[in-house]
């Protein structure tokens, strides 16, 4: 309470100089100082336009807020540029033969350059920017939309038992709610909650008029005249502002020329000058820094959310590409497969056809082996139309559009193949749910939100003091003309404006006030309504983050359980693979040397292919499983050495030579 006082002394020590200075030069000084501004400011209009032109050129992408030294830049509209939908050159770089040939590393790249979900979620950054700005003038929030999107279908992220959602910003209307429902799925109905917050931009105000009024009288005894005649012209300006410290000052300063018909008016015309300034300060309810600067710190709050928001968009999206990308290697691996197996079926059959025509084999055997060509010829169009589909679907993440027929038709070649690092280590479970509870983005988003609603508590409970206001002004009158005539009335008025503005300001006609005003609501039950839900949401924010950090933990020893479970599946389906490689061999020399027949080779020969599928699906399995423990631990981003400053930007490193 002691500093906040000693500012707002200060605070009053600094206006009334400022302010009294300003004021005394008096209406001519100011009238003139706004021609000379209007000069001003038509040059800096001018020299803004010429370096305009010069300037050289902004890169691709600039979404913040532009700053302008022209006085008006703030009553000009900034317009946004429309989004690039064109695709970035690297695609073009990657085909080759027709062929669009894609590494991990590759496809990685091309989503933080193309991929729409990325694209939507760097606007959110200077929407909270935006809103750090407009709480700095002190309006409230608009909040923030932080959730994920994940609108590119394919690849689903991992996770146990929850949503992809992330945290909401103070929602997208005053802090009620937002994407993902809140932070953590909170409603935030109560964020933000307190005594009213006045702006703190400086408002000047400005009216010149003139009036000619003419009235019929029904006796001449008040004015010496059956019709009034009279011209009125008044010239005012006022300036207001309010500060932090729950502050209000305003000053203003009144002119007017009156000159009419009546005899009995001494002066011909009259000259009146006024000015006032006044403070008010609130001592109870919305008083201090606390009550008045809650928006711009739950705005910059939300920013750091937001900022958190898109990290945690950024590493949805890489594990949703890696996950696409496995997919479409298994679906490539798996077409492989199924291609081998029909080409051995179909020799097979050839060769049942040349022992039939020799009669060599009955026409029974030949009929099984156009039943497994046929059945081949299944197996083949499935695993093509499913790489077909992953091509397609993995070309719609990476681009930002697909209007190419030949792009859209274009087959995609993995570069990568799945494998197993023998040996691989990942340290203790405690280790890495330690590192989870350190890096996970969810809990540094949870935590933020908590200081907002700390926030939000305090500014509640100041909101249920009563209203106190304490309010002096002080002001000074001056009166001028011409002595009239007719009235035969001698004056000692000064006869221009010069004089009657010296007048309002030397203290000869003073205007002064001080008061104290209270307002005190019975029975409060708006403010304690408000009040004690603060309280409540804030203690429901804390489970929600002590869940979190408990499902935190088990979704990194789920991760790991299902890593393990993946390592062994690999071992078993490699070891049945090559059993089966076995098996066909001896087969194979058995038919060669009569002792055997073709349909048990073609039998050998399917289940192997059987065997190498099964094994392509535990390898695939076994790296989404390495993908989840990456993002289960928090470290995707550092796993694929990805900068948050080039996803930003949505221009992706080049590859070192």
């Amino acid at each position: 309470m002691n500093v906040d006082w000693l500012l707002i002394l200060v605070n009053y020590v600094l206006l009334l100089n400022s302010c009294f200075i300003a004021v005394m030069r008096g209406f001519s000084h100011l009238l003139r100082a706004l021609v000379l501004l209007a000069i001003l400011v038509g040059l800096l209009d001018a020299g803004s336009s010429c370096a305009q032109t010069l300037r050289p050129p902004q890169p691709a992408l600039r979404l913040d807020i532009p700053h302008s030294s022209n006085p008006f830049g703030p009553y000009r509209a900034s317009l946004v540029p429309k989004p690039n939908l064109a695709n970035s050159p690297r695609i073009d770089s990657l085909i080759h033969d027709g062929v669009l040939e894609l590494s991990l590393s590759d496809a990685i790249a091309l989503a933080l350059e193309n991929n729409l979900d990325l694209a939507i979620a760097r606007y959110n950054i200077p929407i909270a920017t935006a809103d750090v700005l407009r709480t700095r003038a002190g309006g409230t929030f608009r909040g923030v939309n932080t959730g994920v999107v994940q609108n590119t279908p394919g690849g689903g992220v991992g996770g146990f038992g929850s949503g992809s959602s992330g945290a909401g910003a103070g929602g997208t209307s005053g802090g009620a709610g937002g994407a993902g429902s809140g932070a953590s799925g909170l409603v935030q109905s109560t964020l933000g909650t307190g005594t009213n917050v006045s702006t703190y931009d400086p408002t000047i105000t400005g009216a010149f008029n003139n009036e000619h009024f003419t009235q019929p009288l029904s006796n001449t005894a008040l004015y010496g005249t059956q019709t009034l005649k009279s011209n009125t012209t008044n010239g005012n300006l006022g300036y207001s502002q309010a500060f932090a410290t729950g502050t209000t000052f305003s000053a203003s300063f009144t002119n007017s020329r009156e000159t009419s018909n009546s005899p009995f008016s001494i002066l011909n015309p009259t000259l009146n000058s006024y000015y006032r300034v006044l403070f008010q300060q609130q001592l109870l309810a919305g008083f201090g820094f606390g009550p008045n600067l809650r928006f711009f710190r739950i705005a910059k709050n939300n920013q750091k959310i937001s900022d958190e928001a898109f990290r945690l968009q950024l590493e949805t999206t890489v594990t949703q590409i890696s996950n696409m990308y496995w997919d479409l290697v298994a679906a490539y691996e798996d077409e492989q497969v199924k291609s081998r197996s029909l080409d051995f079926a179909k020799q097979a059959l050839e060769s049942g056809q040349k022992q039939l025509a020799l009669q060599a084999i009955p026409a029974m055997d030949v009929m099984k082996d156009e039943s497994e060509v046929a059945n081949r010829e299944q197996d083949l169009t499935i695993a093509k139309t499913t790489l077909q589909f992953q091509e397609l679907l993995i070309k719609n993440a990476l681009t930002k559009n697909l209007d190419d027929s030949i792009l859209e038709a274009m087959p995609v070649r993995p570069m990568d193949r799945s494998a197993m690092i023998q040996n691989e280590e990942s340290g203790p479970t405690e280790d890495l749910i330690a590192r989870a509870l350190r890096d996970r983005i969810e809990l540094h988003e949870s935590s933020i939100d908590l200081d907002s609603r700390e926030i939000s508590r305090s500014a509640a409970r100041n909101a249920l003091l009563p209203q106190v206001a304490a309010t002096a002004f002080y002001g000074g009158t001056g009166l001028g003309g011409l002595p009239n005539p007719v009235s035969g009335v001698a004056s000692t008025a000064p006869r221009g404006f010069p004089g009657a503005v010296t007048n309002a300001f030397n203290n000869s006609a003073p205007d002064y006030y001080v008061g104290l005003s209270v307002n005190i609501p019975l029975r409060n039950r708006i403010a304690k309504s408000d009040q004690y839900r603060s309280e409540l949401e804030m203690r429901q924010s804390e489970l929600r983050l002590q869940q979190l950090k408990k499902q935190i933990r088990i979704e990194v020893r789920n991760a790991q359980y299902a890593l393990v479970q993946s390592k062994a599946r690999v071992e078993s389906a490699r070891k049945a693979r090559d059993l089966a490689q076995k098996t066909f061999d001896i087969t194979s020399k058995e038919q060669e040397l009569g002792a055997g027949s073709n349909y048990q080779t073609l039998t050998a020969r399917r289940d192997q292919a059987a065997a190498e599928s099964t094994l392509v699906a535990a390898l695939t399995a076994y790296q989404k499983a390495k993908i989840e423990v990456d993002r289960a631990i928090g470290s995707t981003l550092d796993a694929n050495s990805i900068s948050i400053e080039s996803a930003k930007t949505g221009i992706a490193p080049e590859k070192n030579p």
